[in-house]
C-alpha cells in the first residue's frame, strides 16, 4: 500500500516540466494528495474518518480560532484511536506529505496546526475520565478547556488548565501552561504524569518520567516534534466553589495599571491571581481584568482596589470554576486575523505598567486609520516568583531560577493586506518593552521566552535557550525521518 502511493507521487513529480506553470504544479500537488487522502480512507478503522471540502465536519475541522490560523486542506482525516493515528503518521511519512495537528484551534500563528495538505484533527480524542485512586485525570488531545472543567464539577476536582474559554488542551499543555492555579501547583506541564505518543514510526506508547524519562522532558513544552499526543494525564486537585470574574471600564488604564502594582507587590497568597488587560478598540481604550481567588471569599481587602475602579461592566460572584471561565468574553474577536506576540519580564513595576498602557493607546492610535477592524490588546501576568518552584527539568521553561511573567501581545485586524504591517509594529513593540525592562531591571534581554506567545518567526533559541540542543538530539533519536518536520510548529 505504502509503495503504491510513493511510486505514484514519484510518477506525478517526474511530469511536471520545467517549464509548468505555478498553477499546474499546484494542481498537482492537490491531486497527489488526495490520493494520500484516499489512501488513509481505506487504511484506517471504522473509527476514524476523512472528509473532504463542502462537508460539514471538513469545514469544522479546518476552522480555528483566528482567520490567519486557517487554511484549505485536500482533505481533513478524524482518527479515532491512537493506532489509526500511527497508521495515518506513517503514510503521511512514507509518501512525504504535508499534514497538521488540530487541538482545539486556538493557535496564533499562520501555519502551525493548518496545512493545504492533510488536516488531522483531534477531536474524537474527547474523553475525560477522573481516576480517583490514582487522583488523576485522563483527557484526550481533542478537548478545549470548558469540556474538561464541565466533566470535572460533580467530582468536586480540578486540574492546571486554561484561563479564558476556548482554549484547547492539547496546545497549552504542550507548550507550558500558566493558569490561575498555577500559584498553588505550577505550569501544566508541571502536572502532567503521562503522555499517550503515537511516535512517528506508528508506535503507540505511554511516556512517563519512569518510562521514557528523555521524551517525558521533551513533551514538556517541546510541542508535537515527537509525534502526536493522544492522550494527556495530569494531576486533580480538590475544587470547590471560587470567587471572582470580569471587570470592564473605559478610560481608567491608569487606575488598573496602579491596582496591579499594588496587586503584584503586596499579595503572596497563591489563591489569588489576575489577569489584567489593555484593550484598544472602535477609538474606545478598554481596560479588563479577570479576578480570581479559589474559594467562596477572598480575604477581606485583597481585590477593593480593582473592585473600585469605575466599571462599565462588573461580573464579580461566588460560583464555579467553569463559570468564572466562560465569563471572560474571549471569543469577541473570533474568525478576525491575528497574531500574538511576547515579553518576558522578571518583575511587574508601576513604569512597565505605565509603558505597556502607553503601547496601546500609541500603536492603536498609528494604525487605527490605516487597519480596517483593528484590535490592540496587551496583557501582563503577575505570578508569585515561587510559579516555578512546583516543577523541574523541563523542555520549557528552560531555565527555572527566576518566575517567567510573560506578557501577551495580541493584535487582531480586518484584512490580509495589513499582515506584514501588523508583524513588524508587534516587533518593534516587543523589542522596546523589553528594552525598558531590561534598563530598569525587570528582565534580562535574553529571558526565554513563552512559546505559546511567541511569535512566528521567533528563534527557537530565544524560547528553549540552553535545551535547544538537547531537545534536537531528542527529536533525531524519535523521528529519524523527520515526519514531524512535515507539519507546522516551533521544530527541532
Amino acid at each position: 500500500m505504502f509503495a503504491t502511493a510513493v511510486f505514484g507521487a514519484l510518477l506525478s513529480s517526474l511530469a511536471i516540466s520545467e517549464t509548468a506553470s505555478a498553477a499546474e504544479v499546484s494542481n498537482w500537488r492537490i491531486r497527489d494528495t488526495l490520493s494520500v487522502c484516499q489512501e488513509i480512507s481505506k487504511a484506517v478503522s471504522s473509527a476514524s474518518a476523512v472528509y473532504y471540502p463542502q462537508n460539514s465536519s471538513y469545514a469544522v475541522d479546518v476552522e480555528h480560532y483566528l482567520a490567519t490560523s486557517s487554511q484549505e486542506a485536500a482533505c481533513s482525516v478524524e482518527p479515532g484511536t491512537p493506532e489509526d493515528v500511527g497508521v495515518i503518521l506513517q503514510i503521511l511519512g512514507n509518501t512525504q506529505t504535508p499534514f497538521a495537528v488540530k487541538g482545539g484551534g486556538h493557535a496564533s500563528n499562520p501555519g502551525f496546526s493548518s496545512t493545504t495538505g492533510v488536516q488531522v484533527a483531534m477531536a474524537r480524542f474527547s474523553g475525560v475520565t477522573y481516576n480517583s485512586g490514582s487522583q488523576t485525570v485522563d483527557i484526550g488531545a481533542g478537548l478545549i478547556w470548558d469540556d474538561v472543567y464541565a466533566a470535572l464539577e460533580p467530582y468536586e476536582v480540578n486540574v492546571v488548565g486554561g484561563r479564558v474559554t476556548g482554549v484547547g488542551v492539547a496546545g497549552l499543555t504542550l507548550g507550558g501552561g500558566y493558569s490561575f492555579l498555577s500559584n498553588q501547583y505550577g505550569l501544566t506541564v508541571d502536572t502532567v504524569t503521562a503522555y499517550q505518543l503515537v511516535l512517528p514510526n506508528g508506535t503507540v506508547s505511554s511516556i512517563t518520567a519512569s518510562s521514557n524519562p528523555d521524551l517525558f522532558f521533551a513533551l514538556k513544552g517541546g510541542f508535537n516534534n515527537f509525534g502526536i499526543v493522544t492522550q494527556f494525564t495530569l494531576k486533580a486537585y480538590p475544587q470547590g466553589q471560587v470567587w471572582g470574574g470580569i471587570i470592564e471600564a473605559v478610560d481608567q488604564f491608569d487606575a488598573i495599571a496602579a491596582a496591579t502594582a499594588n496587586f503584584y507587590a503586596n499579595v503572596t497568597d497563591a489563591k489569588a491571581a489576575i489577569l489584567p488587560t489593555f484593550n484598544f478598540a472602535s477609538n474606545t481604550p478598554i481596560g479588563e481584568v479577570s479576578i480570581f481567588y479559589d474559594g467562596p471569599t477572598p480575604p477581606d481587602g485583597m481585590f477593593d482596589e480593582f473592585l473600585a475602579i469605575p466599571a462599565l461592566s462588573q461580573d464579580i460572584s461566588t460560583r464555579s470554576f467553569l463559570s468564572l471561565i466562560l465569563s471572560d468574553p474571549s471569543n469577541g474577536t473570533a474568525g478576525l486575523r491575528g497574531y500574538f506576540n511576547t515579553v518576558s519580564l522578571y518583575e511587574i513595576t508601576p513604569s512597565i505598567l505605565a509603558a505597556v498602557a502607553n503601547e496601546t493607546l500609541y500603536w492603536a492610535s498609528q494604525l487605527e486609520s490605516d487597519v480596517p477592524g483593528l484590535f490592540v490588546s496587551y496583557d501582563v501576568e503577575p505570578f508569585l516568583p515561587s510559579v516555578f518552584s512546583h516543577g523541574s527539568d523541563s523542555a520549557w521553561p528552560p531555565i527555572r531560577a527566576n518566575a517567567i511573567l510573560p506578557m501577551n501581545i495580541y493584535y487582531s485586524w480586518n484584512s490580509s493586506s495589513s499582515d506584514s504591517l501588523i508583524n513588524n509594529v508587534m516587533q518593534t513593540s516587543a523589542s522596546y518593552l523589553t528594552s525598558l525592562a531590561v534598563s530598569e531591571g525587570q528582565a534580562v534581554s535574553n529571558a526565554p521566552l513563552y512559546p505559546n506567545y511567541a511569535i512566528y518567526d521567533t528563534p527557537l533559541s530565544r524560547m528553549y535557550d540552553d535545551n535547544l540542543s538537547r531537545l534536537q538530539s531528542i527529536k533525531a533519536q524519535y523521528d529519524p525521518d523527520n515526519v514531524m518536520g512535515l507539519t507546522g510548529g516551533w521544530k527541532f
